[in-house]
């Protein structure tokens, strides 16, 4: 039995917010955006190969700690939860009142492939808020007294990957037109900060309003 697999709703409802984490800039997104403009498309997809294994890393360590601290305190992990409703709740305020931004440079150094997948892998490995993010979401999508979390969070956080790279190594394949288009179009832009904005804020009155019962 899949016992790793959360339930449909629980999974589209991931699908929705990886989604749109996925379409919202970052310093992944910034560096991979510009390497496939500045250098190559091979050089992007290296980028976000890199961006993307720091995350699988970040995943691996947020199933384990976070299964550490369910098997010592189910009180702890609940705990944990409201925190990261909390920052949840921050994350939506700040999309909306500070945006999100691209900026993409022209023709950069052409960097060795190798060195373009290391510098993607230390964005995401180095950077302190990514790894907030993944201990304050991903136990989102997971009860306290679940026993089967440990796959339940390590699964979601793979798929987060899994889910990214279609929809990024499109956006690298067409980088130079996107960038353009979300300079042009600050309005697309908006609707993407205030869809994030809505998805996390519905996530953390779910969990709030759970929590009540």
């Amino acid at each position: 039995m899949l016992t790793f697999l959360p339930s449909l709703s629980v999974f589209l409802a991931y699908l929705v917010a990886v989604i749109l984490l996925t379409l919202t800039p970052g310093p992944d997104m910034t560096l991979f955006l510009g390497k496939a403009i500045g250098q190559s498309r091979k050089a992007g997809i290296a980028a976000f190969a890199g961006a993307s294994t720091g995350l699988v890393v970040h995943t691996v360590a947020v199933a384990i700690g976070l299964s550490a601290l369910l098997a010592a305190s189910t009180t702890a992990f609940t705990i944990l939860k409201v925190v990261g409703a909390a920052y949840l709740v921050y994350l939506a305020i700040q999309a909306i009142r500070h945006g999100s931004a691209l900026s993409v440079g022209g023709k950069g150094s052409a960097d060795p492939i190798g060195k373009v997948y290391l510098k993607g892998l230390m964005v995401n490995l180095l950077n302190p808020k990514i790894i907030v993010f993944f201990v304050t979401f991903l136990p989102q999508f997971v009860t306290p007294t679940d026993p089967h979390a440990a796959g339940k969070l390590l699964f979601l956080g793979l798929m987060f990957v899994v889910v990214a790279t279609p929809i990024s190594i499109a956006m690298i394949w067409s980088a130079g037109s996107l960038a353009t288009f979300l300079k042009r179009s600050p309005r697309a832009t908006r609707t993407v900060d205030w869809l994030f904005a809505s998805v996390m804020g519905a996530f953390a009155v779910r969990l709030i309003l759970a929590q009540g019962k």
